[in-house]
């Protein structure tokens, strides 16, 4: 299954004017990342997975329409799904996207990172 474009415009829009971001073919999704860091994910199971971090991982997927990220079998932590039903509005994207960028926003550059 390919990722939802129209999901992947929307974000697009979302961070347009910020610097530093760069966008990556990845997992049959789309990742958006800062500085080199990935940050949130159109994901081609749907929704979003995004980076929110430690401290902010218990409050981000009790939220309702959240799931727990896995790959390979393993939790990843610090991250979260997004279902489709949690992204309907602008608003709604916008608070997530939000988080996923204001966490990314605390992590060092990747040196090798590529800003468009």
């Amino acid at each position: 299954m390919a990722y939802d474009e129209e999901l992947a415009h929307r974000v697009r829009e979302l961070l347009a004017d910020e610097d530093g971001l760069s966008e990556m073919a990845m997992f049959g999704g789309l990742a958006f990342l800062l500085d080199g860091n990935l940050m949130v994910g159109v994901s081609s199971r749907g929704g979003l997975m995004l980076r929110v971090g430690a401290d902010e991982y218990e409050a981000a997927i009790s939220r309702a329409h959240t799931d727990d990220v896995h790959m390979d079998g393993r939790p990843m932590k610090g991250w979260v799904r997004v279902a489709p039903e949690g992204l309907g509005t602008r608003r709604q994207l916008s608070a997530w996207v939000g988080r996923g960028l204001r966490f990314t926003r605390t992590l060092p550059p990747k040196r090798s990172s590529r800003s468009r």
